[in-house]
């Protein structure tokens, strides 16, 4: 099978939307199924959708979507799995794009493609574009988002980095990413896969307690072996070797303020060490401007900038569009 979507749900109403919109993917049935994963604690009311062949339903009892996630996972039958949330829907024929590309890309281990932001009533709001391949592991520790809806992640990756932190309930879906683009290389597609719902109103993230758990998460990754090669493999430019040092540092300064003396320490001996390996790079504005400042997507800025030019709409605010560190 190719992929399999596996759906967390807390019973929102806007689940048989999201079904049907992978349902109604003209793919051969054979080629992909539906895992809703019941994490309510109640039983879900009867719907139509509850009779496609294509269809199953397991349960876990309110262990978080992290649970749920890895609970559809371990069921599913795909050889790519792609994580839908119940809030949100595909676009007609993504999943035909996606099956293109990794016919195009089948070392890569995420695919992914362009996503339409909605609000809560769905209103569009903005379009993300981004345009990351192979080594991406920089810019997502940077803070880049690579989104769960419109992307196809190989099973083998997946289960090979331990599936979703169920520690982790906001930034799980940038935890795997980081994780995933360690050992792996991504690649996109330019094709519209998924609306996804933003906004605090009726969202089930913590969005206070996200950022300290995000950077938890990232100091974990940044202890394990191979990471220093990766981002300098993945510096192309010397706006990456700045941003690179900048990951080190402020690594430092958070281990210092949690007296951890050793990590301290070692995550300064890799920030002398990029500062160094960045050669003529060090010359370079773009180097000490990304080193001096916090990350600013321009996947985010590039599509709230194309959402105002469309609208003249003035309450996105580019600096804070999914500013990382």
């Amino acid at each position: 099978m190719f992929c399999s979507t596996i759906i967390p749900t807390i019973g929102r109403p806007e689940l048989a939307r999201a079904v049907a919109s992978v349902l109604n993917q003209p793919l051969s049935p054979a080629d992909f199924e539906v895992i809703v994963v019941n994490d309510s604690g109640r039983p879900l009311p009867a719907a139509a959708w509850q009779q496609s062949p294509r269809v199953r339903v397991f349960d876990t009892m309110r262990r978080e979507r992290s649970v749920a996630r890895n609970t559809g996972a371990a069921v599913a039958q795909g050889r790519y799995l792609h994580f839908l949330d119940d809030d949100d829907w595909l676009w007609p024929e993504a999943l035909m794009h996606l099956w293109r590309l990794a016919q195009a890309q089948p070392a890569a281990a995420w695919l992914y493609g362009s996503s339409q932001l909605v609000d809560r009533a769905g209103k569009p709001l903005l379009q993300l574009r981004p345009r990351f391949e192979g080594n991406c592991f920089g810019p997502v520790m940077a803070g880049e988002w690579l989104p769960l809806q419109s992307s196809l992640i190989k099973a083998d990756a997946f289960f090979g980095v331990g599936g979703f932190n169920p520690q982790l309930a906001g930034p799980e879906d940038v935890d795997l990413a980081r994780r995933i683009t360690l050992r792996g290389d991504v690649a996109h597609t330019a094709a519209p896969i998924a609306c996804i719902g933003m906004g605090v109103a009726g969202s089930s993230t913590d969005y206070e307690a996200a950022p300290q758990g995000s950077r938890r998460a990232r100091e974990q990754i940044l202890d394990q072996p191979g990471v220093f090669a990766r981002l300098r493999a993945s510096a192309t430019s010397g706006s990456w070797h700045g941003r690179m040092s900048r990951v080190y540092l402020t690594s430092m300064i958070w281990n210092l303020h949690h007296r951890n003396l050793f990590g301290a320490t070692s995550r300064a001996l890799y920030g002398l060490a990029s500062l160094a390996l960045a050669g003529r790079h060090l010359f370079s504005t773009s180097f000490w401007s990304a080193l001096s400042h916090r990350y600013e997507s321009p996947t985010f800025a590039a599509g709230i900038e194309e959402a105002r030019r469309a609208s003249g709409m003035t309450g996105l605010d580019p600096a804070a569009a999914r500013a990382g560190y």
